[in-house]
């Protein structure tokens, strides 16, 4: 009797164990954060790293098989979700109306040259067609995040240029999101090939859901909070806001697209409400003190670094370097196209390097519908961090003089 108690408290250990691994990833990912902030990093940096540390790569603490998903999988979807609605909220429409046709030109550049060139990349290295333009889709990301802070402490934050490249990032991210969609859809439809009646078939599916997603934006959500907001139950604003996210994510899924489409147009929608405010704290606060974090460590404990072989390194110096070159240049010469000097031009180039939690959002879809394989996943991993990285230099190299003569 005494082993067969003994056996069952070990069962329920092991069945309880994702409580201490939520323990060691909560405080791991923040001291990492803290860690990036202080040498001047966005700590989205340190959460990447605190990943790959804890990940079967090194420590080896923390375990998620892509082909047998637990709950810390799970809580890291939900993650996903709120972290793309909070970019939806965040996104202020009337100030992107202010400089929309800059940042439109500077948008469109940085995503003809990162997809046509990624796509080109793809090819070169073996890849198929539906793999390429996938590759191709993953450099057309752009977070803003890391280009925002660096302007701030330059000062340039609310300049045209600042400004331009904030409604770029927004348009950058609704193009890539849109792109995406037709990539998922299609890839979908028999096995990735289809006829020009499935390509069809798969528009005009998704032009329905934005139609129907737009009015049920305009018409119901509205509505709803309003309806809700007179509720005599404790945070309503904030459940009916992650009831948001879900629901239409669930909806976007039920069409083919990725759930991230639907959470972000969710939040888009709430953004010209009056209730964008408080939702935008009260989804963050949940948000970024759990699910986010969860997410952001899931990325980095999938990224096997441990099997990089030389043809990986080699992929993975082509596509950082192409990843930086063709937004630099894309997003440059649509700058210049809209009136900027060639100095300007290039700074608002640098302002779209980075990638950030969007490059890893799309490459976390990728892998879970099988588009791409877990090398290429580790190789957009290490993109991130290296645009990352580089994205503040390359902003203070063409800022920061600017500043200085004007003082």
């Amino acid at each position: 009797m005494d082993l067969i108690e003994k056996l069952v408290d070990l069962e329920k250990m092991s069945q309880m164990h994702f409580l201490l691994e939520l323990v060691i990833i909560l405080i791991a990912v923040k001291l990492a954060g803290h860690l990036s902030r202080k040498i001047g990093q966005p700590s989205v940096f340190g959460e990447l790293l605190v990943g790959i540390i804890l990940g079967p790569a090194l420590l080896g603490w923390i375990h998620m098989d892509p082909k047998h998903p637990g709950l810390l999988k799970e809580l890291a979807e939900v993650g996903v979700i709120l972290l793309m609605f909070l970019a939806g909220l965040e996104t202020d429409v009337e100030e992107f109306k202010k400089t929309a046709y800059g940042s439109s030109l500077v948008a469109v550049g940085g995503i003809i040259f990162p997809l046509i060139t990624g796509f080109a990349v793809g090819l070169m290295f073996g890849y198929n067609y539906v793999t390429a333009i996938f590759i191709g889709t993953l450099l057309v990301a752009t977070s803003v995040s890391i280009s925002v802070q660096t302007l701030r402490e330059l000062g340039q934050l609310q300049s045209k240029e600042g400004v331009t490249i904030l409604g770029a990032a927004v348009l950058d991210d609704v193009l890539g999101i849109i792109i995406l969609s037709v990539v998922v859809g299609f890839s979908a439809s028999d096995g990735g090939g289809g006829s020009v009646l499935d390509i069809v078939f798969l528009l005009i599916k998704i032009a329905f859901f934005f139609v129907a997603t737009l009015l049920i934006g305009k018409y119901v959500l509205p509505r709803l909070f309003r309806w809700a907001n007179n509720l005599m139950t404790t945070e309503v604003l904030l459940t009916f806001g992650i009831i948001s996210a879900l629901a239409l994510a669930y909806f976007a899924e039920m069409f083919g697209l990725a759930g991230i489409v639907g959470s972000y147009f969710a939040g888009l929608m709430l953004s010209m409400t009056r209730f964008r405010h408080e939702l935008f704290e009260k989804v963050e606060t949940v948000s970024f003190s759990f699910f986010v974090p969860i997410f952001f460590v899931s990325i980095g404990v999938s990224a096997d670094v441990s099997g990089i072989t030389g043809s990986i390194l080699m992929m993975i110096a082509v596509l950082c370097l192409v990843a930086i070159v063709t937004k630099v240049i894309g997003g440059g010469l649509g700058a210049k196209l809209a009136g900027f000097d060639w100095r300007s031009s290039a700074g608002i180039g640098s302002g779209m390097v980075a990638r950030g939690e969007v490059g890893l959002i799309v490459a976390s879809i990728g892998l879970s519908r099988g588009l791409i394989d877990n090398d290429l996943f580790t190789v957009t991993v290490l993109i991130v961090l290296v645009t990352t990285l580089v994205t503040p230099p390359l902003l203070k190299l063409t800022f920061a003089p600017k500043q200085k003569t004007r003082s």
